[in-house]
Protein backbone atom coordinates (compact mmCIF):
# COMPACT_ATOMS: atom_id res chain seq x y z
CA UNK A 1 0.00 0.00 0.00
CA UNK A 2 1.15 3.54 -0.77
CA UNK A 3 0.47 6.49 1.53
CA UNK A 4 0.52 9.67 -0.54
CA UNK A 5 -0.20 13.34 -0.02
CA UNK A 6 -2.04 15.77 -2.26
CA UNK A 7 0.29 18.82 -2.03
CA UNK A 8 -2.39 21.35 -2.95
CA UNK A 9 -1.74 23.38 0.21
CA UNK A 10 1.87 23.79 -1.00
CA UNK A 11 0.93 24.90 -4.53
CA UNK A 12 2.47 28.35 -3.98
CA UNK A 13 5.90 26.75 -3.63
CA UNK A 14 8.01 26.09 -6.72
CA UNK A 15 7.89 22.42 -7.68
CA UNK A 16 11.38 21.53 -6.35
CA UNK A 17 10.63 23.16 -2.99
CA UNK A 18 7.21 21.52 -2.82
CA UNK A 19 8.73 18.08 -3.39
CA UNK A 20 11.46 18.70 -0.79
CA UNK A 21 8.84 19.86 1.71
CA UNK A 22 6.77 16.74 1.22
CA UNK A 23 9.89 14.59 1.62
CA UNK A 24 10.91 16.46 4.78
CA UNK A 25 7.49 15.80 6.33
CA UNK A 26 7.97 12.09 5.69
CA UNK A 27 5.87 11.25 2.64
CA UNK A 28 7.33 8.95 0.01
CA UNK A 29 4.53 9.49 -2.54
CA UNK A 30 2.72 12.46 -4.07
CA UNK A 31 -0.67 12.56 -5.75
CA UNK A 32 -0.32 15.50 -8.09
CA UNK A 33 -3.45 17.64 -8.23
CA UNK A 34 -3.93 20.82 -10.30
CA UNK A 35 -1.19 23.47 -10.23
CA UNK A 36 -1.53 26.61 -12.33
CA UNK A 37 1.89 26.38 -13.98
CA UNK A 38 1.72 22.62 -14.64
CA UNK A 39 -1.85 21.26 -14.80
CA UNK A 40 -4.50 23.94 -14.15
CA UNK A 41 -8.14 23.22 -13.42
CA UNK A 42 -10.21 22.66 -16.59
CA UNK A 43 -7.59 24.11 -18.96
CA UNK A 44 -4.95 22.69 -21.27
CA UNK A 45 -1.86 21.45 -19.36
CA UNK A 46 0.94 24.00 -19.11
CA UNK A 47 3.71 21.46 -18.51
CA UNK A 48 6.42 21.61 -21.18
CA UNK A 49 9.63 19.58 -21.46
CA UNK A 50 11.52 21.87 -19.09
CA UNK A 51 8.88 21.72 -16.36
CA UNK A 52 8.58 17.96 -16.68
CA UNK A 53 12.36 17.65 -16.41
CA UNK A 54 12.42 19.95 -13.37
CA UNK A 55 9.74 17.88 -11.64
CA UNK A 56 11.46 14.59 -12.44
CA UNK A 57 14.77 15.93 -11.13
CA UNK A 58 13.17 16.94 -7.82
CA UNK A 59 11.59 13.51 -7.44
CA UNK A 60 14.87 11.78 -8.25
CA UNK A 61 16.86 13.89 -5.79
CA UNK A 62 14.45 13.34 -2.90
CA UNK A 63 13.41 9.76 -3.59
CA UNK A 64 9.75 10.78 -3.63
CA UNK A 65 7.56 9.05 -6.23
CA UNK A 66 4.36 10.02 -8.00
CA UNK A 67 1.65 7.64 -6.88
CA UNK A 68 -0.87 9.25 -9.20
CA UNK A 69 -1.88 12.33 -11.16
CA UNK A 70 -5.34 13.88 -10.72
CA UNK A 71 -6.44 16.10 -13.63
CA UNK A 72 -9.88 17.69 -13.73
CA UNK A 73 -11.46 18.30 -17.13
CA UNK A 74 -15.06 18.64 -18.29
CA UNK A 75 -15.03 15.40 -20.27
CA UNK A 76 -18.68 14.75 -19.37
CA UNK A 77 -19.92 18.17 -20.36
CA UNK A 78 -23.24 18.15 -22.27
CA UNK A 79 -21.75 21.07 -24.24
CA UNK A 80 -19.94 19.32 -27.08
CA UNK A 81 -17.31 22.00 -27.55
CA UNK A 82 -16.34 21.74 -23.86
CA UNK A 83 -16.25 17.96 -24.06
CA UNK A 84 -14.00 17.96 -27.10
CA UNK A 85 -11.63 20.42 -25.44
CA UNK A 86 -11.49 18.23 -22.33
CA UNK A 87 -10.55 15.20 -24.42
CA UNK A 88 -7.68 17.18 -25.97
CA UNK A 89 -6.50 18.19 -22.49
CA UNK A 90 -6.70 14.57 -21.32
CA UNK A 91 -4.59 13.42 -24.27
CA UNK A 92 -1.83 15.88 -23.44
CA UNK A 93 -1.93 15.06 -19.72
CA UNK A 94 -1.64 11.35 -20.49
CA UNK A 95 1.49 12.20 -22.46
CA UNK A 96 2.83 14.10 -19.45
CA UNK A 97 2.04 11.17 -17.15
CA UNK A 98 4.05 8.89 -19.43
CA UNK A 99 6.94 11.38 -19.44
CA UNK A 100 6.76 11.49 -15.62
CA UNK A 101 6.80 7.71 -15.37
CA UNK A 102 3.42 7.71 -13.60
CA UNK A 103 1.11 4.76 -14.31
CA UNK A 104 -2.01 5.87 -12.42
CA UNK A 105 -4.40 8.78 -13.02
CA UNK A 106 -7.46 9.73 -10.97
CA UNK A 107 -10.36 11.98 -11.79
CA UNK A 108 -14.02 12.81 -11.33
CA UNK A 109 -16.89 12.31 -13.78
CA UNK A 110 -17.21 16.09 -14.14
CA UNK A 111 -20.72 16.40 -15.54
CA UNK A 112 -23.81 18.21 -14.33
CA UNK A 113 -26.40 16.75 -11.91
CA UNK A 114 -29.26 18.68 -13.50
CA UNK A 115 -28.35 17.08 -16.84
CA UNK A 116 -27.37 13.64 -15.61
CA UNK A 117 -28.42 11.63 -18.67
CA UNK A 118 -26.79 14.05 -21.11
CA UNK A 119 -23.64 14.14 -18.98
CA UNK A 120 -23.38 10.37 -18.84
CA UNK A 121 -23.79 10.17 -22.62
CA UNK A 122 -20.94 12.67 -23.00
CA UNK A 123 -18.83 10.66 -20.53
CA UNK A 124 -19.20 7.47 -22.60
CA UNK A 125 -18.41 9.38 -25.77
CA UNK A 126 -15.17 10.65 -24.24
CA UNK A 127 -14.26 7.18 -22.98
CA UNK A 128 -14.60 5.75 -26.48
CA UNK A 129 -11.76 8.03 -27.53
CA UNK A 130 -9.63 7.92 -24.40
CA UNK A 131 -9.77 4.32 -23.15
CA UNK A 132 -7.63 2.98 -26.02
CA UNK A 133 -5.00 5.62 -25.20
CA UNK A 134 -4.94 4.74 -21.50
CA UNK A 135 -4.62 1.07 -22.40
CA UNK A 136 -1.90 1.62 -24.98
CA UNK A 137 0.17 3.69 -22.56
CA UNK A 138 -0.31 1.29 -19.65
CA UNK A 139 -1.98 3.87 -17.39
CA UNK A 140 -4.66 2.83 -14.91
CA UNK A 141 -7.60 5.08 -14.06
CA UNK A 142 -9.46 5.54 -10.77
CA UNK A 143 -12.73 7.47 -10.71
CA UNK A 144 -14.57 9.11 -7.80
CA UNK A 145 -18.06 10.39 -7.23
CA UNK A 146 -18.09 14.07 -6.33
CA UNK A 147 -20.72 16.44 -4.90
CA UNK A 148 -22.38 18.43 -7.69
CA UNK A 149 -21.50 15.87 -10.35
CA UNK A 150 -23.89 13.80 -12.44
CA UNK A 151 -22.98 10.81 -10.29
CA UNK A 152 -22.72 11.78 -6.61
CA UNK A 153 -23.74 8.62 -4.75
CA UNK A 154 -21.57 5.62 -3.97
CA UNK A 155 -23.49 2.67 -5.43
CA UNK A 156 -24.37 4.29 -8.79
CA UNK A 157 -20.76 5.47 -9.12
CA UNK A 158 -19.40 1.99 -8.46
CA UNK A 159 -21.90 0.55 -10.95
CA UNK A 160 -20.78 3.05 -13.57
CA UNK A 161 -17.12 2.17 -13.01
CA UNK A 162 -17.93 -1.54 -13.30
CA UNK A 163 -19.84 -0.88 -16.53
CA UNK A 164 -16.62 0.40 -18.12
CA UNK A 165 -15.55 -3.23 -17.78
CA UNK A 166 -11.80 -2.71 -17.72
CA UNK A 167 -9.68 -4.28 -14.96
CA UNK A 168 -7.50 -1.18 -14.89
CA UNK A 169 -10.43 1.24 -14.37
CA UNK A 170 -11.36 1.25 -10.69
CA UNK A 171 -13.07 3.20 -7.90
CA UNK A 172 -11.82 5.86 -5.51
CA UNK A 173 -13.66 6.33 -2.20
CA UNK A 174 -13.30 9.92 -1.01
CA UNK A 175 -13.85 10.08 2.76
CA UNK A 176 -14.74 13.80 2.90
CA UNK A 177 -17.56 13.04 0.42
CA UNK A 178 -18.98 10.37 2.72
CA UNK A 179 -22.18 12.22 3.59
CA UNK A 180 -22.92 12.89 -0.08
CA UNK A 181 -21.96 9.35 -1.11
CA UNK A 182 -24.63 7.96 1.19
CA UNK A 183 -27.35 9.76 -0.76
CA UNK A 184 -30.60 10.58 1.00
CA UNK A 185 -29.93 8.20 3.90
CA UNK A 186 -29.62 10.05 7.21
CA UNK A 187 -26.69 7.81 8.17
CA UNK A 188 -23.47 7.13 6.32
CA UNK A 189 -22.62 3.42 6.32
CA UNK A 190 -18.95 3.59 5.36
CA UNK A 191 -18.42 -0.14 5.72
CA UNK A 192 -21.34 -1.02 3.43
CA UNK A 193 -20.28 1.54 0.81
CA UNK A 194 -16.69 0.28 0.72
CA UNK A 195 -17.79 -3.34 0.55
CA UNK A 196 -20.14 -2.47 -2.30
CA UNK A 197 -17.08 -1.31 -4.24
CA UNK A 198 -15.34 -4.55 -3.29
CA UNK A 199 -12.43 -5.44 -5.54
CA UNK A 200 -12.90 -2.18 -7.44
CA UNK A 201 -11.82 -0.14 -4.41
CA UNK A 202 -8.22 0.74 -5.28
CA UNK A 203 -7.82 4.25 -3.89
CA UNK A 204 -9.03 6.30 -0.92
CA UNK A 205 -8.85 10.02 -0.23
CA UNK A 206 -8.42 10.89 3.42
CA UNK A 207 -9.79 14.08 5.00
CA UNK A 208 -12.60 14.80 7.43
CA UNK A 209 -15.94 16.53 6.92
CA UNK A 210 -19.10 17.43 8.80
CA UNK A 211 -22.43 15.78 8.04
CA UNK A 212 -24.38 18.45 6.16
CA UNK A 213 -27.55 16.39 6.71
CA UNK A 214 -27.19 16.57 10.49
CA UNK A 215 -29.63 18.37 12.79
CA UNK A 216 -32.57 17.79 10.45
CA UNK A 217 -30.65 19.37 7.60
CA UNK A 218 -29.99 22.55 9.56
CA UNK A 219 -26.31 21.96 10.25
CA UNK A 220 -25.65 24.49 7.48
CA UNK A 221 -28.13 27.16 6.48
CA UNK A 222 -27.74 28.14 2.82
CA UNK A 223 -29.47 31.06 1.20
CA UNK A 224 -31.61 31.38 -0.77
CA UNK A 225 -33.66 28.48 0.64
CA UNK A 226 -33.68 25.51 -1.69
CA UNK A 227 -30.36 26.34 -3.33
CA UNK A 228 -28.84 23.26 -4.98
CA UNK A 229 -25.34 24.14 -3.73
CA UNK A 230 -23.35 21.28 -2.17
CA UNK A 231 -21.11 21.66 0.84
CA UNK A 232 -18.32 19.60 2.38
CA UNK A 233 -14.89 20.12 3.92
CA UNK A 234 -11.40 18.61 3.68
CA UNK A 235 -10.36 18.80 7.34
CA UNK A 236 -7.76 17.01 9.44
CA UNK A 237 -8.73 13.55 10.64
CA UNK A 238 -10.85 13.94 13.75
CA UNK A 239 -12.06 17.48 13.09
CA UNK A 240 -15.31 16.42 11.47
CA UNK A 241 -17.83 13.58 11.71
CA UNK A 242 -16.45 10.83 9.46
CA UNK A 243 -16.30 7.61 11.51
CA UNK A 244 -12.58 6.95 11.26
CA UNK A 245 -12.67 3.82 13.41
CA UNK A 246 -15.03 2.23 10.90
CA UNK A 247 -13.16 3.69 7.92
CA UNK A 248 -9.78 2.27 8.87
CA UNK A 249 -11.17 -0.99 10.25
CA UNK A 250 -12.97 -1.62 6.96
CA UNK A 251 -9.81 -1.02 4.94
CA UNK A 252 -7.95 -3.48 7.15
CA UNK A 253 -10.80 -5.96 6.89
CA UNK A 254 -10.70 -5.69 3.08
CA UNK A 255 -6.90 -5.98 3.10
CA UNK A 256 -6.73 -2.77 1.12
CA UNK A 257 -3.52 -2.56 -0.88
CA UNK A 258 -4.04 0.48 -3.09
CA UNK A 259 -3.22 4.17 -2.61
CA UNK A 260 -4.30 6.17 0.44
CA UNK A 261 -3.95 9.90 -0.22
CA UNK A 262 -4.11 12.54 2.50
CA UNK A 263 -6.02 15.39 0.85
CA UNK A 264 -6.59 18.02 3.52
CA UNK A 265 -7.06 21.52 2.08
CA UNK A 266 -8.36 23.52 5.05
CA UNK A 267 -5.20 24.65 6.81
CA UNK A 268 -2.75 26.39 4.48
CA UNK A 269 -1.50 28.48 7.42
CA UNK A 270 -0.25 25.29 9.12
CA UNK A 271 0.08 22.97 6.17
CA UNK A 272 3.22 21.17 7.37
CA UNK A 273 1.73 20.37 10.77
CA UNK A 274 -1.52 19.21 9.16
CA UNK A 275 0.19 16.92 6.67
CA UNK A 276 2.50 15.50 9.32
CA UNK A 277 -0.24 14.70 11.85
CA UNK A 278 -2.41 13.02 9.23
CA UNK A 279 0.51 10.96 7.96
CA UNK A 280 1.16 9.75 11.51
CA UNK A 281 -2.46 8.66 11.96
CA UNK A 282 -2.76 6.93 8.57
CA UNK A 283 0.56 5.13 9.05
CA UNK A 284 -0.52 3.92 12.48
CA UNK A 285 -3.88 2.67 11.21
CA UNK A 286 -2.86 1.04 7.95
CA UNK A 287 0.71 -0.19 8.28
CA UNK A 288 0.84 -1.69 11.79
Amino acid sequence: MKIAVDPFMFRALPVPEMVRTVADIGYSHIELSPREEFMPFFLHPRADDDRVAEFRKALRETGVQLSSILPLYRWSSPVEEERQAAVRYWKRMIEVAVEMGCTLMNSEFNGRPEKAAESEAAFWKSLEELLPIFEREGIALNLEAHPDDFCEVNAPAVDLVRAINKPWVNYLYCAPHTFHLSGEDPGADIRAMMHYAGDKLRHVHIADSFDHKGSSGLRYILNPPGTPARIHQHLDIGQGEVDWDVFFATLREMRFDGVATVCVFAWEERARESCASNLERVTKELTV
